[in-house]
């Protein structure tokens, strides 16, 4: 049983995308089982029903407005240089309100629903043996996987949009008295759990390069180096991750593929934009292909 498996990383989805399409369309994979946290859960619906197309115009056409209802960020641009500064206003009025995070992501759950149906969730039901969701369960301290064979629709679309929700720049959800959060602060890339849930061969991209290829810089004021923190403590989980993937798959005799992204793409995954995802895309694309011509 194959299974693909995409972590988090915001933006840099869209680099998941173009290795998942070379897989799909020129080595012909078919996978019967599809893993994704954070924005991989966003990708995994879409794929298990074979709908890159769909997929490549929503992901690269995202923008802020497509996910915030409530955005703690002003996007810039220096030049040829993109990037996010704190939106104090929006930060001060959710204080206002007694929020506990910084901004609202109301707006990206619509839109989950407005771009995956409920035929499609059907579809992947009847022809699929599995697509798992990772979500964080913060009240229980523990990583939980979603699977759409114990979900309904609107269950399975709620649980997609809490797997992205990066706190505390996004909502916190509240489910059956307890709360949760992105995935990815429990389990950035879920390769064990493709393993145990039986699967021989897995697929897994890693929105992040193998090895760091430039130094970081670190923020000027407090928002923007707890951006930096979060990232550095998800890399940490990430290469924990891998790590234990690539152990259950020794003990199992699982065949186990990583594509890594070959440079840094970007410092700040909550960049949406249009130029870099098309460019990232074709990245993901091309550096499959320059890695199955080598193999």
């Amino acid at each position: 049983m194959r299974a693909l498996v995409i972590s988090g990383g915001g933006s840099k989805g869209a680099f998941a995308g173009g290795v998942a399409q070379y897989l799909m369309e020129q080595e012909k994979r078919e996978y019967d089982m599809f893993l994704g946290t954070s924005t991989g859960s966003l990708l995994v619906p879409h794929l298990a029903v074979n709908k890159i197309g769909k997929l490549y115009d929503i992901f690269t056409n995202v923008q802020q407005h497509d996910i915030f209802s409530v955005s703690p960020f002003v996007q810039r641009k220096k030049g040829d240089r993109e990037y996010v500064s704190i939106d104090f206003i929006n930060s001060l009025w959710q204080f206002i309100r007694r929020k506990r995070t910084f901004g609202e992501s109301k707006t990206l759950k619509k839109n989950i629903k407005k771009n995956f149906t409920q035929s499609e969730f059907n579809k992947i039901k009847e022809t699929k043996h599995d697509v798992v969701i990772t979500v964080a369960n913060l009240s229980m301290n523990r990583v939980e996987y979603k699977s759409i064979n114990d979900c309904s629709y609107e269950e399975f679309c709620d649980w997609i949009w809490i797997s992205c929700n990066y706190i505390p720049f996004m909502s916190l959800a509240e489910r059956n008295g307890h709360e949760y959060a992105d995935g990815g602060l429990g389990s950035v890339i879920p390769i064990r759990e493709a393993i145990l849930r039986g699967a021989t061969e897995v697929d897994a991209v890693v929105l992040e390069a193998e090895n760091m290829d430039r130094q970081k810089v670190l923020g000027k004021n407090p928002f923007s180096l707890m951006l930096n923190l979060f990232g550095h403590l998800l890399d940490q989980n990430e290469r924990n991750d891998i790590l234990i993937g690539k152990l259950a798959a020794k003990n199992r005799g699982v065949k186990l593929n990583i594509y890594y992204t070959p440079t840094t793409l970007t410092e700040n995954s909550l960049i949406f934009s249009k130029r870099l995802m098309e460019k990232w895309w074709q990245q993901g694309y091309d550096y499959g292909e320059r890695k199955h011509s080598v193999v």
